[in-house]
């Protein structure tokens, strides 16, 4: 049997060679010290290292980034969840987008419909970025377990952090330079740069920006006209 046709046997007895390796974010072992603690209860190797894309590592092929139900739903407000998860799919031929919580609480939110988180799954998963759910730490715990698990003892898969790809291409640094404007994003930029041509153009035509280009009002184009103008001070 192949490891996709098969789960991993449990048993009461481990030696090392059955107890999988972990590589976690730094920061994500800072706030989540339930789940470091958990994994390091059920067996797991930790090792923590400052990654550029992803919360945990647990193949060469497969990270996984946690957010809670909370989280989930801001990130969407500020539109960089995409820019975040497209950056993994591109390191990582099968990414994962792990959404600890209470799902229902999406109904109690008033500045987000629940037609938008629905929409922005939906959007996930099409451009092949698989979702899972857990309701608590522990739900977590035992699947982050597992899922290590399933890929180094029964795939034979070792966990790797691959290097962020740079941009390659003109079109993706004049991107990634105007999208790191406040509340620009990739989205925005996209349009600003089918409006003007050039980031060059854009800039120097911040003041038409609500004028031309949906989605840009006055305060954000005065957050960017501060940026801009604004004196440095290190």
């Amino acid at each position: 049997m192949s490891g996709t046709e098969t789960l991993v046997p449990y048993t009461k007895t481990q030696d090392k060679q059955t107890l999988p390796t972990i590589i976690v974010d730094t920061r994500e072992a800072s706030t989540a010290t339930k789940i470091i603690k958990g994994l390091k209860e059920s067996g797991a190797n930790i090792k923590t290292e400052a990654l550029q894309k992803g919360d945990y590592v647990i193949s060469d092929q497969c990270a996984i980034e946690r957010k809670t139900v909370q989280d989930f739903v801001y990130t969407l407000t500020r539109r960089y969840l995409f820019e975040q998860l497209s950056g993994l799919r591109e390191v990582y031929p099968k990414p994962f987008i792990l959404i600890e919580g209470y799902l229902p609480i999406i109904y109690k939110y008033s500045r987000i419909k629940p037609a938008s988180v629905w929409g922005a799954m939906f959007a996930l998963a099409k451009q092949g970025i698989c979702l899972i759910h857990t309701n608590s730490y522990k739900e977590t715990i035992d699947f982050l377990y597992t899922a290590a698990k399933q890929e180094q003892i029964v795939e034979k898969r070792i966990p790797v952090v691959h290097p962020f790809k740079k941009h390659g291409t003109l079109a993706e640094s004049q991107i990634f330079f105007m999208a790191s404007l406040p509340k620009i994003g990739r989205e925005k930029t996209v349009a600003l740069l089918r409006s003007y041509r050039t980031p060059m153009n854009a800039l120097a035509s911040v003041d038409q920006w609500a004028k031309d280009v949906h989605g840009l009002g006055p305060k954000i184009t005065e957050m960017v006209k501060h940026v801009l103008y604004a004196r440095f001070k290190e």
